[in-house]
């Protein structure tokens, strides 16, 4: 048996040595321990302006030609729509046009003009779309100061989020989007693994952030994701408006 006085000694040279055992820090480490430098970033040279192409982009109009583009409807015929004084115009009834290259991760800027003359009102009111792997769409539309349901609206993901601020500039002006995307994954089985992803920025204000994708966009029903290839093509839509695109480019992720 241990005596009272002997324990009590035991006791308090346990608690001291826990005590200084605590206070004790590890030695600092040198600012070079949490340094690296590889891999290096490459150099790329921003646009001239903060709205135009850097070097590393992938220039899909830049007012000269559609041969980046081609018609959706099979995919291979020429693009239909016009090209004047260097913007791209849709052309009623000529359909979709979709990019040659196929596309995943990637940021992309566009930008769009609503028609000036007023025609409709809600959806048919300067109505298109950008439409990320063909299939998720953030909404193009005249909602400057029309009325349309709130997850229709221009800088909406279709039908699944409105935008946080309505930044729209007048018909007849320039809005610029800007939209980073992420992809979705799929496993061998076609299974789901990790949804897709987007940030939209109208003129430079953030209206979508990082907001997840509930499946492609869809008109009528609830989207449900069925797995596709990694890279797709872009799509923009003829819904019979004449809407004007110029200075449309992207940068693969």
């Amino acid at each position: 048996m241990i005596q009272k006085p002997i324990l009590t000694l035991f006791l308090v040279s346990a608690v001291s040595f826990l005590a200084c055992a605590q206070e004790q820090t590890p030695p600092p480490l040198p600012p070079q321990a949490t340094e690296f430098y590889t891999p290096v970033p490459p150099k790329i040279t921003p646009g001239a302006q903060n709205h135009q192409a850097p070097s590393d982009a992938i220039v899909l109009f830049d007012g000269s030609s559609l041969n980046n583009f081609v018609s959706s409807k099979d995919g291979s015929s020429p693009a239909e729509w016009q090209i004047e004084n260097g913007e791209l115009v849709v052309t009623a009834g000529k359909g979709d046009i979709q990019s040659k290259l196929p596309f995943g991760d990637a940021q992309y800027h566009v930008e769009w003009s609503a028609p000036t003359e007023i025609k409709g009102e809600g959806q048919g009111r300067g109505n298109s779309g950008f439409f990320l792997m063909g299939m998720y769409e953030v909404q193009i539309l005249d909602s400057y100061e029309s009325k349309t349901y709130t997850n229709g609206q221009a800088g909406s993901i279709y039908k699944q989020y409105p935008p946080l601020v309505n930044p729209l500039r007048a018909p007849g002006e320039w809005n610029y989007y800007d939209i980073i995307f992420k992809a979705p994954r799929f496993d061998k089985n076609g299974l789901l693994t990790s949804p897709a992803t987007v940030t939209v920025l109208i003129n430079g204000i953030v209206v979508q952030n990082n907001v997840i994708l509930r499946g492609p966009t869809e008109y009528i029903g609830i989207p449900n994701y069925k797995a596709h290839a990694e890279e797709l093509p872009i799509k923009l839509q003829d819904h019979g408006n004449p809407v004007r695109f110029r200075n449309i480019w992207v940068r693969p992720l």
